[in-house]
């Protein structure tokens, strides 16, 4: 929910899209999900706001440090190893940790630290994976036979490039993803708030709404902050366009991940 991604409140990524919805305005809380500790996932002033609420935490091996020092009482918090899973107080909901392909840290002297991970969340009628930041990686198949099949698959599509593969997805290794993973349908998230690549920023939902139909995947793509139930979702209304002032026709073709340039190195998000 902050304005940067960055240590520094007036350098860095700046969100270029309104905060959907504040903090202080989010009712019913169940769960906090923490995949890693970049500045893009891991936000300070939205940290602290949910100190003051009563929601328990759930994150990845280390990154519970830095929720007790920013205040989050440590009964609150759940650190996860991959595979390891807990139980949601009071509820039939398990979160599983699942192997991602990225890395960590926020400063000097922190690179990897602490670990990374997507979840898979189950309860009883419902299931649902998030990837959290990673490349493409043939562990997603061990996560089908494990934990799957999933309802819903929130794969990360932005801040991609190909020399970047191994630590971001970006839309055609997403679809790959979504393969392995054994289908579902998928909410592509990680590309609408954060310019955090060379690509515009629109990027991401135009190729997926070409290279979906292509691969049979069926999207699901709400406006920010909107709620969905997918069973409910039958097409796409590409909301962005109006926002990016866009006027390309729907069978716009974006160049493929071979005909990039490769040699641009990978950033630290």
């Amino acid at each position: 929910m902050g304005e940067r991604a960055s240590p520094l409140g007036f350098a860095g990524p700046k969100r270029f899209q309104p905060i959907p919805v504040p903090v202080e305005a989010l009712a019913d809380v169940d769960l906090v999900l923490i995949s890693h500790d970049h500045y893009d996932h891991l936000d300070y002033p939205t940290i602290q706001a949910l100190a003051r609420t009563p929601v328990p935490f759930v994150t990845s091996l280390g990154v519970g440090a830095h929720l007790e020092a920013w205040g989050v009482a440590a009964d609150r918090i759940t650190e996860l190893d991959w595979w390891d899973s807990v139980r949601v107080a009071n509820s039939e909901v398990l979160v599983t940790a699942t192997p991602s392909q990225h890395f960590s840290g926020r400063g000097p002297g922190m690179r990897n630290t602490t670990l990374w991970s997507g979840f898979a969340v189950r309860s009883a009628d419902h299931s649902l994976f998030f990837s959290g930041d990673t490349g493409l990686t043939e562990e997603y198949a061990d996560i089908r036979a494990k934990l799957g099949p999933f309802e819903l698959v929130m794969l990360e599509v932005g801040a991609f490039h190909p020399g970047w593969g191994d630590m971001h997805l970006g839309p055609e290794r997403a679809l790959t993803a979504l393969e392995l993973l054994g289908g579902g349908k998928l909410l592509p998230v990680h590309w609408g708030t954060f310019s955090l690549a060379l690509h515009p920023w629109d990027d991401p939902p135009e190729q997926l709404m070409t290279m979906a139909p292509k691969r049979g995947a069926q999207l699901v793509m709400p406006r920010l902050g909107e709620a969905i139930e997918p069973g409910r979702v039958d097409r796409v209304n590409p909301w962005w366009r109006a926002l990016a002032g866009l006027e390309r026709s729907d069978d716009a073709v974006e160049p493929s991940l071979e005909e990039q340039d490769p040699a641009i190195q990978w950033p630290l998000d």
